[in-house]
């Protein structure tokens, strides 16, 4: 079997490439030891690796170490090096590295039709000649030249005589690049690129941050509220709630435990977890339209100065705002990010933006203790976790994360309109694997933890008598110099790591009767604020935790766990430190 490795700069068709050649017959999953996207496919008898999108061989990043280790070590028969017609100079760069492995290539020139637009006029055939590479031109969206590459790619003997030499600097290499450019290549017209008219509007130096504010906005509504939420309020009422009447009607007869287990524990939990599955569709759908039609580069690179002071490039703003609807997605889409470095940053600092679930709390404790500025107390809220999380980012940035600061190089694609099958096809992938990786995490610890809510050591108990209230009663004094130390509060926080929203329905299930009568007896005002804090910042729900192990590890899960539980009780310890100076 001819084993292919199909390499080329980021935004150039790639993945479109990929698409056409192998298919449906795809594999996906990570490369081993890190979070980078592998994916493989087979066209006939040939295997299609196709390898992360990179700019050099310079080993910068994980996607580079990627892709150099497999040039090395992966033995491929030959490379497809798929290169932007509009851009040849820059793409050209990779191709000089790529040839000092002695492997045959081939070149596939995609986007012609934006060269044209650019008033370009390229000659592949004295292009071919003057690389001593085979140059097949292709225009990968429309399926043009497809055909035509599958033969090449099929040929036993590939003809490679680069004249492309092993040059000793970068300036060296583009200047030869230059060169053999002036002849296979040259303006015939004024460019009419609609991109520079629109890119003197959307990177105008006072335009440039309203406009991203706005669009951010957009994939926002469009996430969590015009049609990821309702999408996720109909899969739980009218999915999830009828399978769980179905099952109670099934298992009417079944004894008590096994009902619950069934209904609580199982459907309860993983049902929770599941419908967070059209938010999450949605939000890679909105994501990959920005990244297809070439806004997304746009957006990272206005962010890149002002992440940077907490260590994140730009391209980790998109995730970290998305924390304000639900961590999960926002812990998903990190993967975007090309370094190692950024990607678990930005999964440790996305949890401190509150996210929806947490609203339900703030609410009812907002009206109870602060009545005449509940919105305040709330909007105050939203903006410590901003504040916690910048702090905890520049702090990370000098400590764990401590590294010399990785070049930040983006292309700035020409604007397209968004390819649906794309778009379908990367949303599809991301939320396969949400249900398969992450669903299957859930069920374990839904299980786990229905059992200690409904067990003691003598058997079948209430809540009050079992193994999770006296797990409670053991936790209570770690809340005490907060100003929470019951093992009802205590509870509390822990069933809520299952969701946030369980916090008060826990507390419902033990106090009893109307929340807004009783917690007033048990909480003060301050007492109150050092909860909500501590909850703003605790530990995420199950669902983040789980996606984080998928995504980074158990250990890198475990340790974030205390993290944020740390970061938690060290400020809630300061409002109520601070504030029982004061009150």
């Amino acid at each position: 079997m001819k084993n292919i490795a199909l390499i080329g700069n980021p935004n150039v068709g790639k993945t479109t490439l990929f698409n056409l050649l192998t298919g449906s017959n795809q594999y996906v999953g990570n490369w081993p030891g890190v979070t980078v996207e592998k994916k493989e496919g087979y066209h006939n008898d040939i295997k299609v690796t196709d390898l992360p999108g990179i700019y050099a061989l310079d080993t910068y990043s994980n996607e580079e170490k990627v892709s150099k280790d497999f040039l090395e070590n992966g033995k491929p028969d030959l490379i497809l090096n798929i290169v932007d017609a509009s851009n040849l100079e820059r793409n050209l760069y990779l191709t000089t590295q790529i040839l000092k492995y002695n492997i045959p290539v081939i070149i596939a020139m995609n986007m012609l039709d934006i060269a044209d637009l650019k008033g370009m006029d390229i000659n592949p055939e004295i292009l071919e000649e003057e690389l001593g590479i085979r140059v097949i031109p292709i225009m990968a969206t429309k399926g043009q030249g497809i055909e035509k590459l599958k033969e090449a790619l099929e040929e036993k003997d590939i003809f490679t005589k680069p004249k492309l030499g092993d040059f000793p600097d970068e300036k060296t290499a583009y200047e030869e690049i230059n060169k053999i450019l002036s002849k296979a290549s040259k303006m015939v017209k004024e460019s009419q690129s609609v991109t520079r008219k629109i890119d003197k509007v959307v990177l105008n130096p006072i335009l440039a941050y309203p406009i991203f504010i706005l669009m951010i906005y957009l994939v926002f509504k469009l996430t969590f509220s015009w049609v990821g939420a309702p999408l996720s309020d109909l899969l739980d009422a009218y999915v999830l709630t009828g399978i769980s009447d179905f099952m109670t009607g099934i298992l009417s007869t079944s004894s008590p435990w096994f009902q619950s287990l069934i209904i609580d524990g199982i459907i309860g939990g993983v049902g929770a977890i599941l419908v967070f599955l059209p938010i999450i569709m949605v939000m890679f759908a909105a994501i990959s339209i920005l990244e297809d039609s070439g806004y997304m580069a746009r957006g990272a690179f206005i962010m890149d100065k002002l992440m940077r002071k907490i260590g994140l490039s730009g391209k980790a703003f998109i995730p970290i705002l998305m924390g304000f609807g639900c961590t999960v997605p926002a812990i998903m889409a990190a993967r975007t990010l090309e370094s190692e470095k950024d990607r678990k940053l930005t999964a440790l600092l996305a949890p401190f933006m509150s996210c929806n679930a947490k609203l339900p709390v703030y609410i009812l404790f907002g009206t109870i203790f602060f009545r005449n500025h509940a919105e305040l107390a709330v909007m105050g809220l939203y903006l410590f976790g901003g504040l916690v999380a910048i702090i905890m980012g520049m702090l990370l940035k000098t400590t764990i994360f401590k590294k010399d600061e990785e070049p930040f190089i983006i292309e700035l694609p020409e604007y397209k309109v968004p390819s649906f099958g794309l778009v379908a096809s990367s949303t599809w992938d991301k939320g396969k694997g949400f249900i398969r990786k992450a669903s299957t995490i859930i069920f374990s610890l839904s299980v786990f933890v229905w059992f200690l809510s409904n067990f003691n050591a003598g058997g079948l108990s209430e809540m009050g008598d079992s193994f999770l209230a006296g797990f409670g009663s053991l936790l209570a004094p770690i809340f005490a110099p907060l100003g929470f130390g019951t093992w009802e509060a205590a509870v509390s926080l822990v069933t809520g790591i299952m969701a946030k929203e369980v916090v008060l329905s826990t507390m419902g299930v033990i106090y009893g009767g109307d929340l807004g009568m009783i917690l007033p007896t048990l909480f003060t005002q301050l007492t109150a604020a050092s909860f909500l804090v501590f909850v703003l910042l605790y530990t995420p729900c199950v669902a983040t935790i789980a996606t984080i192990k998928k995504e980074y590890g158990a250990r890198f899960a475990v340790f974030s766990s205390f993290f944020y539980f740390g970061v938690a009780w060290v400020m809630s310890l300061l409002v109520f430190q601070i504030g029982s100076l004061f009150l």
